[in-house]
């Protein structure tokens, strides 16, 4: 074992010593020996030393990330303080207070983001922006550390692969892909798939192994030509096949309810050049665009331009689609190695130019600029980051989903009536665009012009606009507001002044509230709230006070006849509109009527969460199924222990079980499906297509007498142009039931599409 260790640090150190960075070999080599001495003695599931994961999270960062020795002996050294007797001071003392920081950044976010309480999981996620925002090699060293995470992941029982796993998609692939860790969270998500859908990853990979063939011959014989006038204006080149990723297929074929033969972009070429002057990039990739789009006809509505405004993580190139000679359109990636480097390792590769001082490395001074812009970009998301920690969700989750909508979002560019130009997520709407620019601006919109003409507040803004707000001082925010606000920074503030505004009204709600009991002989106490609560039906003590601050309800004599009464009327609080807790029996306020119902099994001390469910014809009925997934047999599915000990049965890839997975993993438990077709449950199709005379009888015959299922609806509707729209809902055994009907309902003549409703 002891060679195998040494082996692995060799190799680490010869990683380093090929890179750019300067050669501090003496304070790697110190932070390797102290790392092994305090996990001496411990081992991995797997059962190799523990030191060996400290070394692989330190070879990611070097090799993968191009990090120097600071970042190497943090990695090194990530799990000492954690796991043993050492401190914080003793490692500064031995390896100085930058690298010390770093560990003690990564030891607040230790365990993984998300605990035992949402509420635990929201305080860690904090701690790890508030210490990303201070030196953003925490959050790449603690991607790293997830990466082998993943990488090992099967050595840990299948409710921990799910809630890592499902960890893993919901926060570290978009923080990978927001700093640009093109690569990482390609790989992040491919894993997560592997483990989530295992079936459904086997079955593309299996598919692109026997399209492997297909796509070598389509890539040469489509770059055949590009070689050639690439080397007639003597670039330095080099040309790469992209297949897209099994997860970015799967995810596609699900969004676009699509076959795997109908994605066509699976393929994309890379022409990767090393430029003569590095000022004349940008210019040579427009040429290199002009060569080959002389070669190829080029799609009118496939350019995109991220040279002269790149990406918030970074990423510069210019993408064509063109039309092969085979009539299949292929897009081509044009990027410099600078770029193509950013594209792969994102903000990571500014360590790639500097040292750990921050001092630029001689060869590369030539970069210094690049650096410079997009460190500001960078700041920018910080910064952003930051303004939505000044003022945190009450909700753990709902703080969450405010992260996260930085996360995702890809960007656009508008105007300011002066010209400047300003980066907006997509589907950002103009109240967006005001709050972006001042929260007095967001706060006192009335509207807005684009393009000088006038626009409601929920105008979606397209890249290219030019935008001037229009303001009020007699307008307030509305919490109507909230629906169409898709930028964090937008939502948060909008929230912040809705709680102000409330905390304002309920103050004055209870101010009135004391004078009328005390004309009344009464002082107000929780019992004469409740009483009130319960005749204006309402669920809580903040929002009888509020509408009565708001003038709302107005207090007369059945309130006093309320509060006078002996017995307490039974409130029956007013249902508003459904959020995704009401989908989780955990966390909602209301126990399902079905629970009182049904004899459902009850989850207790010495449950072993780490062994598999199983779901029978006999026990079925003692599990919960939510109405949000309508999970049956044949499904990816996992169970969710519920406040009550029950277990609730969600598809892996719900929504509500994604916030689950992130956030209650602890609860998260393994299903498998044992059922042997005693038991219907409901499916639905929608079909679209040409119709015709008979089209609804072929339907039903292959639905009815062919397949013997019983439909228990079947709308068709037809348009002028003679095109149909269907919806058929019917009883089935399991999955393969339905794929069945889908797959046969596919080969009747007429019928364009069928996808699972």
């Amino acid at each position: 074992m002891d060679n195998i260790v040494d082996q692995a640090f060799q190799e680490l150190l010869d990683c380093y010593l090929a890179s750019n960075h300067r050669k501090k070999v003496d304070i790697i080599t110190k932070a390797f020996h102290f790392a092994r001495q305090a996990h001496a003695g411990v081992k991995r599931l797997s059962g190799e030393p523990y030191i060996m994961h400290p070394i692989t999270v330190a070879m990611i960062a070097c090799k993968e990330m191009g990090l120097g020795s600071t970042s190497i002996c943090a990695a090194l050294l990530h799990d000492v303080v954690e796991d043993t007797d050492y401190t914080v001071e003793d490692l500064e003392n031995l390896f100085g207070a930058k690298i010390a920081q770093i560990v003690d950044g990564l030891t607040k976010i230790s365990g993984g983001i998300f605990g035992e309480r949402a509420s635990a999981q929201a305080e860690n996620f904090k701690k790890l922006l508030l210490t990303m925002s201070d030196d953003i090699r925490v959050i790449l060293i603690k991607i790293c550390d997830r990466l082998h995470n993943m990488r090992t992941l099967a050595s840990q029982p299948a409710n921990k692969q799910y809630k890592i796993a499902g960890e893993t998609l919901y926060i570290y692939a978009p923080l990978a892909n927001r700093l640009g860790l093109n690569k990482i969270k390609t790989e992040l998500e491919d894993l997560s798939f592997r483990y989530e859908h295992p079936e459904e990853y086997a079955r593309i990979k299996a598919l692109l192994a026997e399209s492997q063939a297909k796509h070598e011959s389509i890539f040469a014989e489509f770059t055949e030509p590009i070689k050639q006038t690439l080397n007639e204006m003597g670039v330095k080149f080099e040309l790469k096949a992209r297949i897209k990723s099994p997860y970015s297929i799967w995810h596609k074929m699900q969004t676009k309810h699509v076959t795997f033969e109908q994605i066509y972009d699976i393929l994309a070429v890379r022409v990767i050049f090393t430029p003569n002057k590095r000022e004349e990039e940008v210019n040579e990739c427009f040429n290199i665009y002009v060569a080959i789009s002389k070669l190829y006809k080029s799609h009118p509505d496939r350019l995109r331009d991220w040279l002269s405004h790149p990406k918030a993580n970074g990423y510069q190139a210019l993408h064509v689609t063109l039309m092969s000679h085979m009539g299949q359109w292929i897009e081509v990636q044009i990027r410099s190695d600078r770029m193509n480097e950013m594209a792969e390792q994102g903000f990571a590769a500014h360590w790639r130019y500097k040292d750990e001082s921050g001092e630029l490395i001689n060869e590369k001074k030539a970069v210094s600029a690049e650096n410079i812009e997009e460190d500001t970009e960078l700041n920018k998301w910080l910064l952003t980051i930051k303004e939505i920690l000044d003022d945190p969700q009450p909700d753990a989750m709902d703080f969450l989903d405010a992260i996260k909508l930085n996360l995702f979002a890809s960007e656009i560019f508008v105007f300011t009536p002066k010209g400047e130009i300003k980066t907006m997520p997509a589907n950002c709407t103009a109240l967006d665009f005001a709050f972006s620019i001042h929260t007095f601006l967001g706060s006192h919109c009335i509207g807005a012009k684009v393009n000088h003409k006038l626009v409601p507040l929920s105008h979606v803004l397209q890249s290219g606009d030019q935008v001037e707000i229009l303001t009020s001082n007699s307008q307030h925010v509305k919490e109507s507001w909230i629906s169409f606000v898709s930028t964090a920074k937008a939502r948060n503030k909008i929230q912040g002044i809705l709680r102000r505004e409330a905390r304002e009204q309920q103050k004055r709600g209870e101010q009135i509230l004391t004078e009328f009991l005390r004309e009344h002989g009464h002082d107000i106490s929780t019992v004469t709230v409740e009483k009130l609560c319960a005749l204006h039906g309402k669920d809580k003590h903040e929002n009888l006070l509020m509408e009565i601050g708001n003038g709302a309800i107005v207090l007369g004599e059945s309130d006093v006849k309320a509060v006078n009464s002996e017995k307490s009327i039974v409130a029956s609080a007013k249902s508003g509109g459904k959020s995704w807790k009401d989908y989780v029996p955990f966390l909602g306020k209301k126990k399902s009527a079905a629970i009182k119902k049904q004899d459902y099994i009850i989850v207790g001390e010495d449950f072993n969460r780490k062994k598999p469910v199983y779901i029978t014809d006999q026990n079925i009925s003692q599990f919960i199924f939510p109405k949000c997934c309508h999970a049956i047999p044949g499904d990816d599915a996992l169970g969710f222990i519920d406040r009550n000990n029950h277990i609730v049965i969600h598809k892996r890839d719900c929504s509500i079980a994604n916030k689950l997975k992130a956030s209650y993993g602890n609860r998260i438990i393994d299903i498998k499906w044992d059922m042997h077709q005693q038991h219907t449950f409901t499916g639905a199709v929608t079909l679209t297509g040409i119709d015709r005379v008979g089209m609804i009888h072929d339907i039903a015959d292959i639905v009815s007498d062919k397949m013997n299922i019983n439909i228990t609806k079947l709308l068709i509707t037809v348009n002028d142009e003679n095109l149909f729209e269907g919806t058929i809902e019917f009883r089935v055994h399991d999955r393969d039931d339905l794929k069945h009907i889908i797959k046969e309902l596919k080969a009747i003549q007429g019928v364009q599409e069928v996808k699972q409703k």
